[in-house]
């Protein structure tokens, strides 16, 4: 048995020498011909390749498959980096159109500011609105103006459209708006064109009511609202709104002011004239010689 197994292992060594010396010599004279310089030889290597390559056809296919997966992939991955790019790019563009979109509403204010017809005596500062109250008793704001700037108690204080309410507090660089439509509001007002007289009278709502009217019956829907003057602390001619006819028959002002836009406001320098607390001043001093006149001339 052993020596069946010794003539077995001896025979495969056998053929394993006689296939490499087969391969080797193959190869050497495949080796060979390759390096022949000749014609009939170039003849026969065109023919032996034209025989071989097209055979091996499926032998390059897997290579060939892998090597498109590998450049889809590279594609791919460079198509990602790009739309990564481009949605960086795009919240930039969100940003920054965000930016001139915020910057184009405060032009707009500015410029609403600037076309509010005032009288031409009149002088004006303009803030910007810090914060809002919120509250449903009392409607006020504060703007980045105050004493520093020149600001006074009871100056009015105006948006681009209408009149906002009047200042009530003033601090060294801030002070605080009161609204027309706070319940605390009163100021004199004239209905344009009947020139009836009535009180803007706030009630925490967005619509105020006109109270004391002298005539009721000359007032109609859409007539405008504007300040008077009366008691000198607003100046005349200002746009307050329109007369605005409620369900319950009461006469209510629609402001012109946008109450939820409000960004800058424009403070009405206004120094009314000194009221008359003596009328005998008025006279002058009697001159030597001159008798007063008496009750009988």
């Amino acid at each position: 048995m052993a020596h069946q197994n010794d003539s077995e292992v001896y025979f495969r060594r056998v053929v394993r020498r006689v296939l490499i010396s087969v391969l080797l010599v193959f190869l050497v004279a495949i080796f060979m011909i390759w390096r022949i310089d000749n014609p009939r030889a170039e003849r026969f290597r065109m023919a032996m390749i034209d025989r071989v390559v097209p055979n091996l056809e499926w032998v390059f296919a897997p290579v060939a498959h892998m090597s498109n997966m590998i450049s889809d992939f590279q594609a791919y991955s460079r198509i990602y980096q790009q739309n990564q790019e481009l949605r960086r790019e795009l919240q930039q563009m969100k940003a920054w159109k965000e930016a001139a979109i915020q910057l184009e509403q405060k032009n707009a204010k500015l410029l609403d500011l600037n076309n509010v017809k005032l009288n031409p005596k009149l002088t004006y500062t303009t803030g910007v609105v810090l914060t809002d109250s919120g509250s449903p008793f009392r409607q006020s704001a504060l703007i980045n103006i105050g004493r520093h700037d020149g600001v006074v108690d009871g100056w009015a204080a105006m948006d681009g459209l209408g009149l906002v309410g009047r200042i009530s507090g003033v601090g060294k660089n801030a002070s605080r708006v009161l609204f027309l439509t706070d319940s605390s509001s009163r100021i004199p007002v004239e209905v344009t064109p009947s020139g009836q007289k009535a009180i803007l009278a706030g009630d925490n709502t967005p619509l105020p009511p006109l109270e004391f009217i002298d005539g009721v019956d000359q007032v109609r829907a859409g007539d405008r609202v504007v300040t008077t003057g009366d008691g000198g602390v607003f100046p005349p001619g200002l746009l307050a709104g329109t007369v605005f006819l409620s369900g319950d028959g009461r006469l209510r002002v629609k402001l012109a002011a946008d109450y939820r836009r409000l960004e800058f406001l424009r403070v009405i320098r206004h120094l009314p004239s000194a009221p008359i607390s003596e009328p005998g001043r008025l006279v002058g001093p009697t001159l030597p010689g001159q008798v007063s006149a008496g009750p009988d001339g």
